[in-house]
Protein backbone atom coordinates (compact mmCIF):
# COMPACT_ATOMS: atom_id res chain seq x y z
CA UNK A 1 0.00 0.00 0.00
CA UNK A 2 1.61 3.22 -1.16
CA UNK A 3 0.18 6.02 0.91
CA UNK A 4 1.97 9.37 1.33
CA UNK A 5 0.90 9.74 4.96
CA UNK A 6 1.98 6.20 5.85
CA UNK A 7 5.28 6.81 4.07
CA UNK A 8 5.76 9.94 6.16
CA UNK A 9 5.04 8.01 9.36
CA UNK A 10 7.51 5.32 8.30
CA UNK A 11 10.20 7.93 7.60
CA UNK A 12 9.57 9.57 10.98
CA UNK A 13 9.93 6.18 12.66
CA UNK A 14 13.26 5.58 10.91
CA UNK A 15 14.44 9.00 12.07
CA UNK A 16 13.48 8.21 15.66
CA UNK A 17 15.29 4.89 15.40
CA UNK A 18 18.46 6.60 14.19
CA UNK A 19 18.25 9.13 17.02
CA UNK A 20 17.97 6.29 19.53
CA UNK A 21 21.07 4.61 18.14
CA UNK A 22 23.07 7.84 18.50
CA UNK A 23 21.78 8.45 22.02
CA UNK A 24 22.63 4.89 23.03
CA UNK A 25 26.24 5.41 21.91
CA UNK A 26 26.34 8.75 23.71
CA UNK A 27 24.94 7.15 26.87
CA UNK A 28 27.57 4.42 26.85
CA UNK A 29 30.39 6.94 26.38
CA UNK A 30 29.44 9.41 29.11
CA UNK A 31 30.40 9.01 32.75
CA UNK A 32 28.46 11.96 34.11
CA UNK A 33 25.33 10.90 36.05
CA UNK A 34 23.63 14.21 35.17
CA UNK A 35 24.31 13.74 31.48
CA UNK A 36 23.16 10.10 31.65
CA UNK A 37 19.88 11.18 33.27
CA UNK A 38 19.38 13.80 30.57
CA UNK A 39 20.05 11.27 27.80
CA UNK A 40 17.69 8.72 29.39
CA UNK A 41 14.92 11.34 29.51
CA UNK A 42 15.52 12.09 25.84
CA UNK A 43 15.42 8.36 25.03
CA UNK A 44 12.11 8.02 26.90
CA UNK A 45 10.70 10.96 24.98
CA UNK A 46 11.69 9.45 21.63
CA UNK A 47 10.31 6.06 22.68
CA UNK A 48 6.94 7.70 23.42
CA UNK A 49 6.99 9.41 20.02
CA UNK A 50 7.74 6.06 18.37
CA UNK A 51 4.87 4.41 20.22
CA UNK A 52 2.45 7.15 19.17
CA UNK A 53 3.75 6.90 15.61
CA UNK A 54 3.03 3.16 15.56
CA UNK A 55 -0.47 3.65 16.98
CA UNK A 56 -1.22 6.27 14.33
CA UNK A 57 0.17 4.03 11.62
CA UNK A 58 -2.11 1.17 12.70
CA UNK A 59 -5.15 3.47 12.77
CA UNK A 60 -4.41 4.84 9.31
CA UNK A 61 -3.76 1.39 7.86
CA UNK A 62 -7.05 0.05 9.24
CA UNK A 63 -8.87 3.10 7.91
CA UNK A 64 -7.34 2.69 4.43
CA UNK A 65 -8.30 -1.00 4.38
CA UNK A 66 -11.90 -0.12 5.31
CA UNK A 67 -11.96 2.50 2.54
CA UNK A 68 -10.75 -0.04 -0.02
CA UNK A 69 -13.35 -2.58 1.10
CA UNK A 70 -16.08 0.06 0.82
CA UNK A 71 -14.93 0.96 -2.71
CA UNK A 72 -14.81 -2.71 -3.68
CA UNK A 73 -18.42 -3.24 -2.58
CA UNK A 74 -19.69 -0.38 -4.78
Amino acid sequence: MDDPYLNELRDDFKGYSNQLKKLKKKLLKTNSPEMQAKIIKHIDSIANKMENNQKQSVKVTKSRIRERKAKAKK
